[in-house]
């Protein structure tokens, strides 16, 4: 059978003929508004683009398969090494070690005291067969370097054969904690030194890690991530060099971690764009550029803990992206993460994950898939462009470390992040499961132990019998982050990157509600006054059920209401305070007084209606509506609001 070719049989569609019929489609509105979209960079993004001629595929260091990363955190060192071994068993080839004190801990991670802990977590794991990362308390990265050495030496290992990445981070930790312990002059010497101690051992390295997620935790857009990492590797590579290592060594040194997160053309194209960006910094120092070693792990940002099985939608979607965007090593947060210590049915889910994408997805196979893809290529090149003129600015500012004592960074991420909070809060940018189809009667997700801020929540626990301090004798989950060395009197103080997800506002919503079912049996309730036959409330009915438990307030819904007496007796059999009027703008001309004054006089103290007020706002607000819920409307502000009232 010969094959079919019909794309020869038609002619090439053009831009032109597209756009005219998009314009019949949009009947004089503007292109622009409609179709084109805008990061929170500033970065537009067309409804299409054409194929990129003239692309060249971005470099790995070992093309091929990625790295399947999973995080070691129990606070137990025995415990973690079981945790460990499952994992290696079922297919990681690469461990985080998170130790207690580490930001990206949540409130746990293991407790290594001593190199006899760091021996009972790592037993039976094969430290020449498999890569391990490191993440530490605050400015105890050299501490932790000494066991982990000591631990090599103990086992007989040659240095020179491990995989192993010390993540040093001092500019990281300064931005996480606001804290400059030291003066960088001696702060850097100090890093300067660790590093040629660990040569000198035999170890390879990488030394220093550009760790990007304080930066995206803090709401910075993807340019601002980007120029943030270029800025820090920059000043590592100043260090180095002033400490005696040449810019072909001190390159080596180094290794990049970006967040992925569930936009997926934004999460592939910034992957792109460091190894791109970093080429360009190492041909301004005269280098030939070499591929990063690039680590990508799914955004904390993005996590929620109410209905935490979208999490796994997520973060699918988010190692989907890491994969094709080029990243060298994958971590996936498990969907439990924001609740807690996640047990190993949630670590065997992220760790499939990925596995399921390799091996039977066959991502890796191709080693570039988004080169020549318009979209993918134009993302790339704006970011490019976009992250470079950020990272100039911060050079112009004296560095990372002098821009961050100013606050200007800081600033600038504020900014953006205020941009994000109202589009959560608005759901401009919603947020399924929490902000966009809730569940209120979702049933309790299992965690080894609740995480430390939500121990007294009425909803979440964990089945560990006890809390963490009684199952743990008080150490690792509760215990204090460690007490960064030579901390001095003359410590300097700056304001720190925050770490926020994007869902906490309406978990906080969220939370409320359960401490009033907790105190009183009953949710607070808004009864959803249905005007009209089922086809003509439906969509508003839906909307406003949608809308109020997003907040926690359970809607008391029906078939709808031609009578204005049983719409009565209905609302007081309700036993609800709040009231919804939801139905068409037609039956709103007609009824939405009269129904206004009914639920009023029946003892109803807010009174909605779901749809835009118009030119009504006048007579139904004097009629005693008190807000108009939409799309687009403060959602966070009127649910607020309505609690106030339902739990009072």
């Amino acid at each position: 059978m010969d094959d079919l070719n019909l794309a020869s049989d038609f002619p090439q569609a053009t831009r032109e003929q597209w756009l005219e019929r998009v314009e019949g489609v949009l009947k004089g509105a503007d292109f622009r508004k409609k179709l084109v979209a805008r990061t929170h960079d500033g970065i537009e993004i067309q409804p299409l683009y054409p194929k990129a001629e003239g692309s060249a595929p971005v470099a790995r260091e070992q093309a091929g398969r990625w790295r399947v990363s999973q995080r070691i955190d129990h606070p137990e060192p025995a415990k973690a090494n079981e945790l460990a071994l499952l994992d290696l068993e079922g297919g990681a080839d690469c461990l985080n070690l998170i130790l207690a004190g580490a930001p990206s801990a949540r409130g746990f991670g293991v407790g290594v005291d001593n190199v006899e802990d760091l021996d009972r977590t790592l037993s039976g794991v094969m430290l020449d067969l498999i890569a391990l990362k490191i993440e530490t308390a605050p400015f105890m990265g050299r501490l932790v370097a000494e066991k982990v050495s000591a631990l090599v030496k103990r086992r007989g290992l040659d240095p020179a054969s491990l995989a192993i990445d010390f993540g040093l981070d001092p500019l990281g930790d300064i931005a996480r904690t606001g804290q400059i312990v030291l003066p960088w002059t001696e702060l850097s010497q100090r890093v300067a030194n660790t590093v040629s101690t660990l040569q000198d051992q035999g170890f390879k390295g990488p030394m220093l890690r550009i760790d990007a997620r304080a930066f995206h935790e803090a709401g910075a857009g993807e340019a601002q991530e980007l120029a943030a990492a270029l800025a820090v590797g920059v000043a590592y590579l100043r260090t180095l060099e002033a400490h005696g290592h040449s810019l072909e060594s001190a390159r080596d040194l180094l290794s990049f971690l970006l967040v992925a997160d569930a936009g997926e053309f934004l999460s592939v194209a910034k992957l792109r764009a460091m190894r791109r960006l970093w080429a360009r910094i190492e041909q301004a120092c005269g280098l030939e550029p070499k591929p990063i070693r690039l680590h990508a792990e799914t955004a904390w940002r993005m996590t929620t803990r109410r209905d935490p099985w979208v999490n796994m939608l997520r973060t699918t979607v988010a190692a989907f992206s890491a994969g094709i965007g080029g990243a060298d090593g994958i971590t996936v947060l498990p969907f439990t993460a924001a609740l807690g210590l996640p047990d190993a049915f949630a670590r065997r889910i992220a760790r499939n994950t990925q596995l399921i994408l390799l091996d039977e997805s066959n991502l890796a196979r191709v080693a570039d898939p988004a080169a020549g893809a318009g979209g993918f290529e134009a993302l790339t090149d704006a970011l490019c462009e976009k992250a470079w003129a950020l990272f100039q600015e911060i050079e112009r500012e004296g560095g990372i470390l002098e821009s961050l004592k100013g606050d200007k960074l800081q600033a600038r991420i504020a900014a953006v992040r205020a941009q994000r909070e109202k589009a959560a809060a608005t759901r401009k940018e919603p947020i399924t499961g929490t902000s966009e189809f809730p569940n209120i009667g979702e049933a309790e997700v299992s965690v080894l132990f609740a995480a430390p801020n939500e121990l007294s929540s009425p909803l979440w626990g964990g089945d560990g019998g006890g809390g963490v301090s009684d199952s743990l004798s008080g150490s690792g989950a509760n215990t204090p982050t460690p007490t960064p060395p030579h901390k001095g009197e003359g410590k300097l103080t700056i304001a720190p990157l925050p770490s926020i997800r994007t869902a906490e506002p309406f978990e906080r919503l969220r939370d409320r509600a359960d401490a009033h079912f907790a105190k009183t049996g009953t949710r607070p309730r808004i009864f959803l006054a249905n005007l009209g036959p089922i086809a003509a409330f439906t969509a508003r009915s839906t909307f406003a059920k949608n809308f109020f438990e997003a907040g926690g307030i359970e809607a008391i819904t029906n078939d709808g209401f031609s009578d204005q007496g049983k719409l009565r007796q209905a609302y007081l059999d309700s036993k609800a305070k709040l009231c919804c009027i939801c139905s068409t703008d037609e039956i709103y001309e007609n009824h939405a007084v009269e129904t206004t004054e009914t639920l009023r006089s029946s003892g109803s103290t807010l009174v909605y209606l779901a749809g835009r007020q118009g030119n009504h706002e006048d007579a139904w607000k004097g009629a005693g509506i008190t807000t108009f819920i939409f799309a687009g409307c403060d959602t966070l502000k009127v649910l607020s609001q309505a609690l106030d009232e339902a739990c009072a």
